[in-house]
């Protein structure tokens, strides 16, 4: 039989190579000597099921400076990404049925990811009125993750209410763990660091805390709750307590405080500049034990970009934030593979099915088999790369611009048809 596409000596990513043939959005036969109409080779390339981001910043509507959700996709698939998730902090800020599914249709326009918007959990981000949940749950966007990303739903009573409404369609809270009264004018981690530089610090309890009161919370409703970006050992600890009990927690950490310390703050280039701060060896080693261990359920991009004045000024001045989505494939090849400490299984486990479960994603998060959406990534785990910050984003305050990572994402499938081919954007017919 000759399919509509074959992807040719695949290994998948436990020695066996096969050929994987697609039609349509489906992966229909998975054997050797398949033979298709199109046919791309990839001998030496690890298949994984595509990414998915569950914490993402796309600006658009109101910050396109910074990004818009097209560019934002484009950078996703070159990253291996075939579903993101932006947060509410946009301008308007997403917290009605009508902006979340504004931002549903340009990701549908885009064509490069399914772009899956995270509702805000109050109204303007404002800490005070529920926003529209039932609305943008009951919306064509079907939202099922709500988050004040950028801000903390610090009220406990607030975030009760929140955690008891999500309930009724198992949707989500995703809390940007960080009090509010512990972190004014805070301007990096407090710790000897920030003692020395005299810049204001950030205390990892100011984000501790919040998850102990949260988990709680979560337990004494039986709901679900998740943690953005953990950066701290002590952060893990809880987590990992809240598992034992059974709580319904999950956690996610970032690529950059999985690999980058507080020591970089030394330079003062605010391109290392981001909330949650840059932590300490320890915390990045804590982090990734957690990650190896599966107290953190994910890796999450929280891609953040900002127009070049917003970061090449000083640092106090500078906006908080690092993009991430087109490197952190290399980040978790290095973390999880390179170390000699986990497996490619457990790769595609926090960077695709974990994510697209905590948040129902569908056709998202399958393992590559026959009958599963063709949502796949094709890396090349033998490539060292020098990352570069000029990308598909269209802002540059990239941390790792510079640095040599492993690894590289060859092609991107999504829904059946590439949207990257040998490392360059497929361009989408309009």
């Amino acid at each position: 039989m000759n399919y509509q596409l074959v992807l040719k000596n695949t290994n998948l990513g436990d020695g066996t190579t096969v050929d994987i043939a697609i039609e349509q959005e489906t992966i229909v036969a998975i054997d050797t000597g398949l033979s298709g109409e199109v046919e791309i080779e990839c001998r030496g390339l690890i298949a994984l099921p595509g990414f998915v981001d569950l914490h993402t910043h796309l600006r658009e509507p109101g910050f396109e400076a910074s990004e818009t959700v097209l560019t934002g996709s484009r950078a996703a698939a070159k990253g291996g990404y075939t579903a993101i998730h932006p947060m509410a902090n946009t301008n308007p800020v997403a917290d009605t049925a009508g902006v979340v599914e504004q931002v549903k249709a340009l990701g549908d326009a885009a064509g490069y990811v399914d772009v899956f918007p995270i509702g805000a959990v109050t109204v303007d981000l404002g800490g005070v009125q529920l926003a529209e949940l039932g609305a943008m749950a009951d919306s064509k966007a079907k939202v099922r993750v709500f988050s004040d990303d950028g801000k903390c739903v610090s009220d406990p009573l607030m975030m009760r209410r929140a955690l008891e409404y999500v309930k009724k369609f198992d949707g989500v809270i995703a809390q940007h763990a960080q009090d509010p009264r512990l972190t004014e004018g805070a301007q990096m981690n407090e710790g000897q660091v920030s003692a020395q530089l005299g810049l204001t610090g950030w205390p990892g309890v100011a984000e501790e805390s919040i998850i102990a009161r949260d988990v709680m919370l979560a337990e004494t409703l039986d709901s679900r709750i998740h943690i953005c970006h953990l950066s701290t050992a002590r952060s893990v600890e809880i987590v990992r307590w809240a598992k034992q009990r059974g709580i319904r927690v999950t956690a996610e950490v970032t690529p950059h405080h999985l690999l980058l310390t507080d020591e970089l703050a030394r330079t003062y280039d605010p391109v290392y500049k981001v909330n949650p701060p840059l932590r300490t060896e320890a915390d990045v080693l804590a982090l990734r034990e957690a990650l190896i261990d599966g107290t953190i359920d994910i890796i999450a991009t929280d891609h953040a970009p900002h127009p070049a004045e917003a970061k090449e000024c000083e640092w106090d001045a500078a906006a908080f934030g690092m993009v991430g989505l087109e490197t952190a494939v290399s980040v978790a090849q290095l973390v999880l593979i390179d170390s000699g400490r986990s497996n490619w299984q457990r790769l595609a486990e926090v960077m695709s099915l974990n994510p697209a479960k905590i948040a129902a994603d569908l056709g998202q998060g399958e393992a590559i088999k026959v009958g599963s959406t063709a949502n796949l990534a094709l890396v090349d785990p033998a490539v060292q790369r020098e990352i570069v910050a000029v990308t598909e984003s269209k802002s540059r305050n990239n941390p790792f611009a510079g640095m040599t990572l492993p690894g590289r994402v060859v092609h991107t499938i999504y829904r059946g048809r590439p949207t990257v081919l040998d490392g360059s954007i497929v361009e989408v017919a309009r």
